[in-house]
């Protein structure tokens, strides 16, 4: 890949104004008649699908009218708004209509579950809601909740309850909005973790940091304008018209990638002449195994990026089939705090890091982004008040994996105690910590080896999640495996827990087992392991159906040993 210089502004600081929704004037003035978001409108009588779209300048116009309805009702600079609106037209322009009148989106992700979601929803302390019928028959269900709503939007048609609709705050004839001069330091949306690996925490983005994510992923994956993109996740979709890329919202339930219908993603790929693609690994794995069963190939995708879990090897190897030589998966390392923060190539991972990391030396996750710092620090489970060097670890030792750059939150919403563990002071710049560990290597790649709280600490050792299961997954009755500790830190009893193949179920446990073990008295890293359970289906978060939830497991197993889970 050609190497990239990002577009920094001249300045830009907590004085310079700052407003992400600049990007779409933009785009409005230099691309006004290309297409910037399609949507899925229905089938005609011969099942031929449909769509709608708005260009650039229909965008940028149209949340120009929406933006002087929502200033005129009360939904102003700094104000709060919920927003609960399926992915496609609409959702792109209330959006942007919110960043130009400077108000403050909060977006959970509904795959985390009603109850969760709704508290995640009363955490942010909202005075505006705008949503589809749905989401206020959901908010009467659930008033003691939001009780600091006093202005409510409903996005179609309003039914028994109070407030306006979407369509009556659109003022027209259009008239340009003067757009909000906030600062790169100011608010401008509030977006939700999925507390997959432990509580939801509302993350504070800045414009300041939209701006750094859209001119690194435009470095970091050679962006142009004039790109297609198919984004399977809502919040990747709004990155697409501040890059000048046209947004084709896939005809799919976001909170379940793993449920996908694979033909109408590729219809959709082949239809629009898709060229960029944001799936997450349970999306790659369902469409690759379905295209390569068919013969499918897919000419105009040359790029595809997948985060929110570990990719497999093997899936990127799968969808492979279906592109041309000059393709690249690409599987970018961050988190709703830091996002990108270091990403790699499939062609690196297939000709070098996968043989590695099936040996348990970890998932390589790359090199850090443009003007990014990565280090390995000791691991500690206290707070880090103040940044020291001596922190950091030397090449090739295991610790936390921290980072610091323009894209890293500095906060989260009113949780203190969650900024003093995952933050760390350094002359006014900020360190955040993954929550993750790793090593680094001599060419400065980062490997991954699993979350700091499924590390297994026993007499002997420590032992880390994904380099362990590494050696287990090779066995070719394992669908996937996890390594849990039993009782209290210090003293823990190593077990893994094996998911077998579906089509091996009736193999010998005690057999498998034996041959398990002989694997683990063959790894130095594993050779303390002796206790192994098998488990029909392990339990995984909704959304990416890879995400482990070990927790459960250690509690499960503590259970099937008659060990106390300490």
């Amino acid at each position: 890949m050609a190497e990239h210089t990002l577009e920094k502004p001249e300045i830009e600081g907590a004085q310079t104004p700052t407003n992400v929704a600049v990007h779409l004037k933009k785009f409005a003035r230099t691309r006004p008649f290309a297409r910037a978001v399609v949507s899925p409108a229905g089938y005609d009588n011969h099942g031929r699908i449909a769509y709608s779209h708005l260009t650039f300048q229909q965008l940028d116009k149209e949340s120009d009218c929406l933006a002087h309805g929502l200033n005129e009702v009360g939904i102003t600079r700094g104000t709060r708004t919920i927003l609960m609106v399926k992915p496609g037209i609409d959702f792109f322009v209330l959006t942007f209509a919110l960043f130009k009148v400077g108000a403050v989106p909060v977006m959970v992700d509904p795959g985390m579950g009603i109850k969760r979601m709704v508290m995640c929803l009363n955490e942010s302390r909202a005075t505006a809601f705008i949503g589809i019928p749905k989401a206020h028959i959901l908010l009467m269900f659930y008033a003691k909740y939001f009780k600091s709503l006093r202005i409510r939007v409903t996005v179609g048609r309003r039914w028994f309850w109070s407030g306006y609709t979407m369509d009556q705050l659109k003022l027209t004839p259009w008239e340009p909005f003067p757009m909000a001069d906030t600062r790169a330091d100011e608010t401008a949306a509030i977006l939700f973790t999925t507390g997959s690996t432990g509580p939801a925490k509302g993350v504070v983005y800045t414009h300041g940091i939209f701006n750094a994510q859209v001119r690194l992923i435009k470095s970091i994956f050679d962006i142009k304008p004039g790109e297609i993109d198919l984004p399977t996740f809502p919040l990747f979709a709004l990155f697409d018209p501040t890059l000048g890329m046209t947004a084709i919202i896939p005809d799919m339930d976001p909170t379940r990638p793993a449920k996908a219908n694979p033909e109408k993603i590729i219809e959709a790929i082949t239809n629009q002449a898709v060229t960029n693609m944001f799936a997450s690994p349970a999306l790659l794995n369902r469409v690759g195994k379905y295209g390569k069963a068919h013969g499918i190939k897919l000419p105009t995708l040359n790029r595809i990026v997948s985060a929110g879990a570990p990719v497999a090897p093997a899936d990127i190897e799968q969808f492979l089939t279906m592109l041309g030589e000059e393709a690249e998966i690409f599987t970018p390392y961050g988190a709703t705090e830091s996002m990108p923060s270091l990403y790699i190539g499939s062609k690196e991972i297939l000709s070098e890091t996968r043989k590695k990391s099936e040996q348990g030396y970890g998932n390589c996750v790359g090199l850090p982004a443009d003007d990014t710092d990565v280090r390995i620090i000791k691991t500690t489970d206290t707070p880090i008040e103040k940044w020291d060097d001596s922190l950091v670890l030397k090449t090739g030792e295991i610790g936390e994996i921290v980072v610091r750059g323009d894209q890293v939150t500095k906060e989260y919403f009113r949780r203190p105690k969650a900024d003093k563990l995952a933050k760390i002071a350094d002359n006014g710049t900020i360190w955040h910590r993954m929550g993750d560990l790793g090593w680094m290597d001599i060419k400065g790649r980062v490997w991954f080896c699993g979350r700091k709280n499924h590390r297994v600490i026993t007499e002997t050792g420590t032992l880390y999640a994904v380099p362990c299961e590494a050696i287990f997954n090779n066995h070719p009755f394992v669908y996937r495996s996890a390594l849990v500790g039993i009782g209290k830190p210090g003293k823990q009893i190593p077990v893994i827990c094996i998911e077998i193949n579906k089509e091996d179920r009736g193999t010998n446990k005690d057999s498998l087992f034996q041959e398990l073990s002989d694997l683990a008295k063959s790894n130095e890293m594993t050779k303390g392991i002796s206790t192994f359970l098998a488990h029909r289906a392990f339990p995984v978060d909704i959304r990416h159906n890879s995400k482990i939830f070990r927790e459960q497991l250690s509690i499960w197993a503590s259970k099937k040993l008659k060990i106390p889970h300490g």
